[in-house]
């Protein structure tokens, strides 16, 4: 009888461990998680969809497909395509529809506004401290939940529900701990614009999918933008895969443009 109690005992406790350890173990951080991702060589993908909303109706406005390069400290690269919704609007598809490669600060860019002003046997334009997606980027996704200091920021004080983050934040708040906003938007007409988010984290603790929404008198205020919103969805795939994103060939780069040098 003794043996036999003690054998139960024994059981009990063993198969009870692993809840008790569950029980105790720290909620997983979803920053640290995102710093573990940092590793030369390798990086994360991503695709965008923007839907201008106007009188609440939604049409489809400008899709991207996108990459991270990651490097110790964060994003090191990135290598984006934008495309905008074609005949429906030929002059803003023209000017947002292009690539833009961005290797540290220097961005190299491909088609959009300048598709027409290139010099012969050029394709690519040069520009240090440049945009992150060209004018595509003003409306396309201005929250990048692969910087650290800005998932910090979007989570201190959202709403959770189970592995869901929801609320609010604004441009000035994204200028502050943002330098891929400031890069993307360097030039907006409101830091008090109200940006809506939610956020939803994969089961190792990542962004999977985002969607923001802010009004574009934002970004330019404008009678004709009044009432409209702006909605983009974003959708990561691929943590923790090679990325690995190169300059283009220098002999089809410029840094001229209609006669203007770039410093």
């Amino acid at each position: 009888m003794i043996a036999s109690i003690s054998a139960v005992t024994a059981v009990a406790l063993v198969t009870g461990a692993p809840a008790q350890a569950h029980a105790q173990a720290a909620p997983a951080d979803p920053v640290k998680a995102l710093k573990s991702q940092f590793v030369p060589g390798k990086g994360v993908r991503f695709t965008d969809r923007t839907t201008m909303i106007e009188e609440g109706k939604g049409q489809p406005y400008l899709r991207r497909t996108g990459s991270f390069q990651f490097g110790r400290g964060g994003i090191v690269a990135s290598d984006i395509s934008s495309k905008g919704p074609g005949p429906a609007d030929e002059v803003f598809t023209s000017s947002v529809s292009g690539r833009t490669i961005r290797i540290g600060t220097t961005s190299y860019s491909q088609g959009g506004t300048y598709r027409d002003k290139m010099p012969s046997g050029k394709s690519w334009y040069k520009g240090s401290d440049g945009m992150t997606g060209g004018v595509g980027g003003w409306f396309s996704q201005l929250v990048n939940v692969a910087e650290p200091a800005t998932l910090a920021s979007l989570l201190k004080g959202a709403k959770k529900s189970r592995t869901t983050y929801s609320g609010t934040t604004t441009f000035g708040k994204l200028a502050k701990v943002s330098p891929w906003f400031r890069a993307t938007l360097p030039l907006r007409s409101s830091d008090k614009t109200v940006v809506t988010f939610k956020l939803t984290l994969d089961r190792n603790h990542l962004p999977q999918r985002l969607t923001t929404s802010f009004p574009p008198t934002g970004i330019y205020d404008s009678t004709g933008w009044e009432g409209n919103t702006i909605s983009v969805e974003t959708r990561f795939t691929g943590w923790g895969g090679k990325v690995s994103i190169k300059a283009p060939p220098v002999n089809k780069v410029t840094t001229k443009l209609e006669g203007r040098d770039e410093e």
